[in-house]
């Protein structure tokens, strides 16, 4: 594609050389570069791109995409270079991204998901039941990106870069997907990844304390306005009016037709006669003309919120009832409330529960229906992240726990003690029984060895990984695999 062609839609920007240049590839990674690249330098949290525009000239690079807030007097550029300067590289590649993959996203319904938590297991609730009522469903998010039931590849974050998601959505397009349904992250929306995506649904699911740190949202407003970018790409969406956010959503997103969801406000679907086991939850909702028993096997009140948005997503395409209620009956999320099999008897769940609410969500859900059994905790903070929830979770875990053992999560760059001892402020402001082992594996072995066969154990934080970051390096931790390893030579 033509130089000229890819720069269609983007504001603000100067060139110098050729315009007509045949662009093979647009790349951000200085090393992707081959013969014939369009070469975009992006300032990132721990790297320059700028820095290493001449590498990426070396390895190929035909053009390159310049910031013009970076200090471009240290560039050393050919005379001849083809030149883009920006106010915005970020929102350049995005842009530029949709044009090289012909803006695939209008190839289909493009439902975006966004809220603190339940994007991952709201993603897969609406595919779900679009998949029943015969429609062909991607998916992108947490966990992984399907076509369908294939998995095209495992996920490195929630929401994709630019250049990533645009590809993702052109062999989409090409499979001719109905729908795409994808968790829509606030760090993506801040960061301009899905800029230029022709969103036509948005889902808020809720909000609450999160990504607050210097690599994430500098505070509480920047995060919900970040969130509130997606309303201002979609005509049409739904929200939680439980959450005490909704009605600044809906004030400030004016051009966006808001409908919303609830159990206890007033809302335009409401979730009655709840009923909450260990492995299920049902409840009744109005489904067309008439009140509705809808069941679902994760158990927990924040199953109901993430039904009900899928279940307004559904309403508003005319889905049938009986479509709707078979597509949430058996539906399983990776490393959500995953119960993991096994012959001892023994009740293990893993979940990625990672803040101090969705903490206290989870272990307030299982603690009802276990007595008189133990709830033991298992759980850690990520480093790297917002420092305050340590001490809230630690707070939550001895407050609502029988026993909790604080360990390790991703500590990523920093030492596991210290993360450690973050939480055990605020364990230590509870009468709660907990163990500190730094070892994840080791406090899992010790967790499995104190239950009975009346308690549940459950694995907080991880989820759906399937690795433990060190200081930059993923290794193996496949929490499934590690229970089935301890109980097999229990």
């Amino acid at each position: 594609m033509k130089l000229k062609e890819l720069l269609t839609g983007i504001e603000n920007f100067k060139i110098k050389g050729d315009a007509e240049l045949e662009i093979k590839s647009i790349e951000s990674n200085s090393k992707a570069v081959k013969q014939g690249s369009l070469f975009v330098a992006i300032k990132g949290y721990d790297f320059d791109g700028h820095e290493y525009v001449e590498e990426a000239i070396a390895n190929g690079a035909i053009a390159v995409v310049l910031d013009i807030s970076a200090d471009l007097k240290s560039i050393h550029l050919p005379k001849d270079m083809t030149v883009v300067l920006t106010d915005n590289s970020r929102v350049a590649i995005a842009k530029m991204a949709c044009n090289f993959y012909k803006n695939p996203s209008r190839y289909f319904k493009l439902i975006g998901v966004t809220g603190t938590k339940g994007k991952t297991t709201t993603t897969y609730m609406i595919k779900s039941i679009l998949e029943k009522a015969g429609y062909k469903v991607g998916l992108i998010g947490t966990v992984a990106n399907y076509m369908g039931e294939d998995m095209i590849s495992e996920s490195s974050r929630t929401t994709p870069e630019a250049l990533e998601l645009q590809e993702l959505f052109y062999k989409m397009a090409v499979a001719k997907m109905d729908y795409v349904v994808m968790e829509v992250s606030s760090q993506s929306l801040k960061m301009h990844r899905v800029d230029g995506c022709h969103f036509d649904m948005a889902v808020f699911t809720n909000f609450s304390k999160d990504h607050i740190s210097l690599k994430e949202h500098t505070d509480m407003d920047d995060y919900f306005n970040s969130k509130l970018k997606l309303f201002e790409m979609a005509p049409k969406g739904f929200a939680n009016s439980d959450d005490f956010k909704c009605e600044r959503l809906i004030y400030q997103a004016k051009n966006c037709e808001i409908k919303t969801y609830s159990i206890d406000n007033s809302s335009n679907l409401i979730a009655k006669d709840i009923t909450i086991t260990n492995s299920s939850v049902d409840f009744k909702v109005k489904l067309g003309q008439k009140n509705e028993r809808v069941k679902v096997n994760i158990p927990g009140r924040f199953s109901v919120y993430n039904s009900l948005a899928a279940i307004s997503v559904a309403l508003s395409l005319g889905i049938d009832k009986e479509v709707i209620k078979e597509g949430l009956a058996n539906i399983v999320i990776p490393g959500r409330n995953e119960l993991v099999p096994n012959d001892k008897e023994l009740t293990i769940m893993i979940d990625y529960a990672h803040t101090a609410e969705s903490l206290e969500n989870i272990l307030t859900s299982i603690k009802a229906y276990t007595a008189p059994g133990k709830v033991i905790c298992v759980f850690g903070c990520g480093g790297d992240r917002d420092q305050t929830k340590r001490p809230e979770m630690g707070e939550v875990a001895g407050r609502l726990a029988d026993f909790s053992f604080v360990t390790t999560d991703n500590p990523r760059t920093e030492k596991p003690e210290a993360i450690i001892q973050d939480i055990e402020e605020g364990i230590k402001k509870t009468k709660g029984n907990y163990k500190i082992v730094v070892d994840r594996k080791e406090a899992i072995k010790e967790a499995i060895d104190m239950a009975g066969k009346r308690d549940i154990v459950i694995l907080a934080g991880k989820g759906h990984e399937t690795y433990q970051e060190i200081n930059g390096v993923k290794h193996e931790f496949d929490e499934r695999k590690i229970v089935k390893e301890i109980l097999e030579n229990k």
